[in-house]
């Protein structure tokens, strides 16, 4: 009886925090779309939680963009937008993450991709990523301040020797090929400070 009284407790307060800390839906979308490329930023969509912590679509976007809003479950501020190109891949992601496959996702992906089951691009594909501290946020505007971007190119089974590009990070803000010649194969490209 303890055990299911600590496991409600747990997950009740996990779920007054989360619903506490999610945004409000305008918030969330200014906050998402701020690592988009502003021409994109307009028209991107944008998935985002509800009040109850479940990644819904916040906004209808018309071009080739999605943006994810920030997670509130997770420290600090992490916002992203991808080609839609993408989206098969990270949405098989946040499923088998949802199922508490967390591990096993990266092989399972793997397998589908390799089968030809779930699509990736055959094109480089853009992930932009940008990070910040919750100290730098307001949650009233949506500004992150000293926020720090990354840009990622997608395309599975790169290798170093196809792109010319070394397979470990060489110096601040240099391209470099991350998982090469893997399904997950990507350029990395963190400017520097």
């Amino acid at each position: 009886m303890k055990k299911v009284l600590v496991v409600l407790f747990t997950f009740g307060t996990l779920t007054a925090f989360c619903q506490n800390k999610i945004s409000p839906k305008d918030i969330q979308i200014k906050t998402a779309v701020l690592a988009a490329p502003k021409i994109y930023k307009e028209n991107a969509t944008v998935l985002g939680y509800n009040k109850d912590g479940e990644m819904i679509t916040l906004r209808e976007g018309n071009n080739k963009i999605i943006c994810l809003a920030d997670d509130p479950k997770k420290d600090g501020i992490n916002v992203a937008c991808y080609a839609k190109d993408l989206e098969p891949f990270m949405a098989r992601g946040r499923e088998l993450a949802a199922q508490g496959k967390v591990e096993e996702k990266k092989e399972i992906r793997k397998k589908e991709i390799d089968a030809g089951t779930l699509k990736m691009p055959s094109e480089p594909a853009m992930l932009y990523v940008l990070v910040g501290e919750e100290k730098d946020f307001n949650p009233k505007t949506g500004e992150l301040k000293n926020g720090m971007i990354r840009y990622v190119l997608y395309k599975p089974y790169m290798t170093g020797e196809s792109t010319g590009l070394p397979t470990k990070p060489q110096a601040p803000g240099m391209p470099w090929l991350m998982e090469a010649n893997t399904h997950r194969s990507h350029i990395m490209i963190t400017p520097a400070k």
